[in-house]
């Protein structure tokens, strides 16, 4: 089978010739490119060394690549120049379907934008597109956004193509699927580690240090928690535009013995943190399936997070974590207090939240993406 991937990650190539990019989109690509015989891969490229958080493809002999200019459609410049170079894109990606004996695609982005559209004059292609942002309605979003949603949603224009979805939401279009994604196996679960709720609580945030995840808000919330008298660390995983700016914030506010900004660690440093953290504090504006909410839910982590896109069924309305109600540090605060006050009731949630997330390893998602090709 001959396998294409349209994508607007941003591929590196590094100096031993290895291709890749950010890891947890690579590993599950490799999942599903395993038993095609091959795979050409639709993105921008560059030429570049890999950082702690990229990973080289699997089985880079089966893979070829048809490098697109990188474009964006925020301001009227870019926009401007994304009008220039859009020929070469949509002659690149419609020679690619043409190949492809299976079309799938990565939304929403940019690149999403252009595949949506060119697979249409491909009905009878065997497709899928994995939407890995937030499926529900939100005006909030990007015009594009919601234009890719339509046009996967519409049988019509889009045919033969299974849309896979986070969550699971009413009232859908008969190609909707709803999905998931992994990040353990079942080799790793074991017993779900006992929290001690009478000494330091310790609090993780685990992603990109970026406005949109408001890391300044966790920072607040973990202040509050120390004025009231419990002894905290709060440990940041990742790295980002707002890392300075953290940085300073944690200075100016003598919150150093409380506060530790990690930057990017590895895979193995985020579980072990996780395994060995009272909660996660993961406040983002938007999210498609929060890899670091089900991740910390699979050690018995309890996370405290927005109820966007599909978390209020991750969490089951809050039996499996808190849902935050506000992004006020001080009231979020006081929702850690009282569970950190009822260990019952946290071992509860803790418990809970690991016989959810653990029903969704790798190889029950790998089972569920070769159902698919």
């Amino acid at each position: 089978m001959r396998f294409l991937i349209v994508t607007h990650l941003i591929h590196k190539r590094n100096s031993e010739s290895e291709v890749g990019g950010y890891a947890p989109y690579i590993r599950e690509m490799n999942l599903w490119t395993v038993n095609v015989s091959e795979v050409k891969i639709v993105a921008p490229i560059k030429n570049e060394e890999f950082e702690s958080i990229d990973l080289p493809y699997d089985a880079l002999s089966k893979l070829s690549f048809t490098s697109v200019p990188l474009f964006k459609i925020t301001e009227p410049i870019a926009t401007l120049k994304a009008i220039v170079l859009m020929p070469l894109i949509l002659l690149r990606t419609l020679n690619a379907m043409i190949w492809a004996d299976h079309i799938h695609l990565r939304c929403p982005g940019n690149m999403g934008l252009v595949g949506v559209a060119v697979q249409i004059f491909f009905p009878f292609k065997t497709k899928t597109a994995k939407y890995a942002g937030n499926w529900g309605e939100n005006l909030g979003q990007p015009w594009s956004y919601r234009f890719q949603k339509w046009i996967l949603r519409n049988t019509f224009l889009t045919r033969n193509m299974r849309v896979l979805v986070y969550g699971d939401w009413p009232h859908q279009s008969k190609n909707i699927v709803p999905f998931f994604t992994a990040s353990y196996s079942e080799a790793e679960i074991v017993p779900v580690k006992q929290r001690d709720m009478r000494g330091v609580i310790y609090l993780v945030f685990v992603g990109t240090l970026m406005k949109s995840k408001n890391p300044l808000t966790t920072v607040q919330v973990a202040a509050a928690l120390w004025r009231k008298g419990v002894p905290v660390h709060l440990q940041l995983l990742g790295d980002g535009p707002e890392r300075n700016a953290l940085q300073t914030y944690v200075e100016e506010n003598a919150l150093q013995s409380i506060v530790s900004i990690r930057g990017n660690v590895t895979s193995e440093v985020v579980k072990q943190v996780l395994q060995e953290s009272h909660f996660l504090v993961f406040l983002s504006n938007s999210e498609g399936w929060p890899k670091a909410v089900a991740e910390a839910m699979f050690w018995g982590c309890v996370p405290l997070t927005r109820p966007v896109s599909c978390v209020p069924w991750m969490l089951q309305e809050g039996d499996r974590g808190i849902l935050a109600k506000t992004m006020d540090a001080e009231v979020l605060a006081d929702d850690l207090y009282n569970l950190i006050r009822n260990s019952g009731c946290y071992h509860e949630m803790s418990s809970a939240a690991a016989v959810w997330s653990r029903k969704y390893t790798l190889e029950k998602f790998k089972e569920a993406i070769q159902a698919f090709i």
